[in-house]
């Protein structure tokens, strides 16, 4: 079979204070060599799998190489996935899943001192001032759609286009408004000058620190699995392959796995309480012994601490929590 291009990400959703790919890959049951995170090599080696061949990419890159055919799945974030489609063919590239993690919202913010609350009153307050707006950001195509879209925008520049600049390229009719593109660290542009940047964040604690506050969501985002034009047939069955396993370990990590021991003459009591109150995926496991059954469940994290209460009510000891790695349904 031909071997089947994967992108990985380089940046905060290799961070093992963020994202992690790289322990999201180990728990699917991928042995990985070259993307462990700050030491990443630019080809990465999948040891147990000869089928993907993997190179490390830039998030913004992504979804570029994705639809020239330079890599055909990717592991990028929906915010990426957008910028490169809002200006050119969004069906060129398919989610074939949430992998649910690296959550992230593109906001756009100003001074906290500020006085106001909604673009719009930014818009309507600045009408008349004799200097251009500036705007930075990473995100240029989603920031001037937004843009355009606002109320305030559309009252004082009907039938303009903000002028966007990417380094020397510079296109868009209406000077006033100025979308600049940014490479990283874009909060610290309105020390420089600008009025207002578009970013994305987390907990909003890093624009907190640099003086600014939230004027208003653009977008959420998280990570997901991508394909571009290039993965049809055999590719696209394996694309899927991979995102079940990664989906599992995802998954996994919203369960306990749980084991204890319960009298002979309560398991079937037991067995009865665990699967009325859902504390079971499917039905526990009960292997017997003379006196003593040991059960073993697979739980939603959620719902161990009612579970726990519960099973003790029944007589049951030694009672064993376990993390689970990768749950494929």
């Amino acid at each position: 079979m031909e071997k089947i291009v994967l992108g990985l990400p380089k940046g905060s959703l290799n961070n093992v204070n963020r994202g992690n790919t790289h322990k999201l890959l180990i728990d699917a049951g991928y042995e990985v060599n070259g993307y462990e995170p700050g030491q990443e090599s630019y080809e990465i080696n999948f040891i147990n799998d000869p089928e993907i061949k993997a190179y490390l990419t830039r998030p913004q890159s992504a979804p570029v190489e994705l639809n020239r055919q330079m890599v055909d799945i990717a592991i990028i974030g929906e915010d990426w996935v957008k910028e490169e489609s809002v200006a050119g063919d969004e069906a060129s590239i398919t989610k074939i899943g949430d992998l649910d993690y690296g959550q992230t919202r593109l906001v756009v913010a100003i001074p906290s001192h500020a006085p106001y609350e909604t673009l719009t009153e930014f818009f309507r307050a600045n009408k008349d001032r004799n200097q251009p707006i500036l705007c930075f950001t990473e995100y240029p195509n989603l920031t001037r759609e937004h843009i355009m879209s606002n109320p305030g925008y559309q009252e004082i520049f009907p039938d303009s286009i903000p002028l966007v600049q990417i380094r020397g390229l510079v296109n868009g009719d209406n000077h006033q408004v100025q979308i600049i593109n940014s490479d990283g660290a874009t909060e610290v542009y309105i020390a420089k000058g600008a009025d207002l940047i578009v970013d994305n964040t987390q907990t909003g604690s890093s624009l907190r620190k640099a003086g600014l506050k939230i004027l208003e969501t653009i977008m959420h985002s998280s990570a997901g699995l991508y394909a571009g034009p290039s993965c049809t047939a055999s590719k696209r069955e394996k694309a899927q392959h991979i995102y079940e396993q990664l989906f599992g370990a995802v998954k996994a990590r919203k369960y306990f796995d749980i084991k204890f021991n319960i009298s002979n003459e309560r398991v079937d009591k037991v067995k009865e309480y665990l699967l009325e109150g859902g504390f079971c995926s499917d039905e526990p496991t009960i292997n017997q012994g003379n006196e003593y059954s040991q059960v073993n469940v697979l739980i939603p994290k959620n719902k161990y601490p009612e579970m726990l209460q519960g099973i003790k009510g029944y007589g049951a000891s030694a009672v064993i929590r376990g993390n689970v790695k990768q749950y494929v349904k």
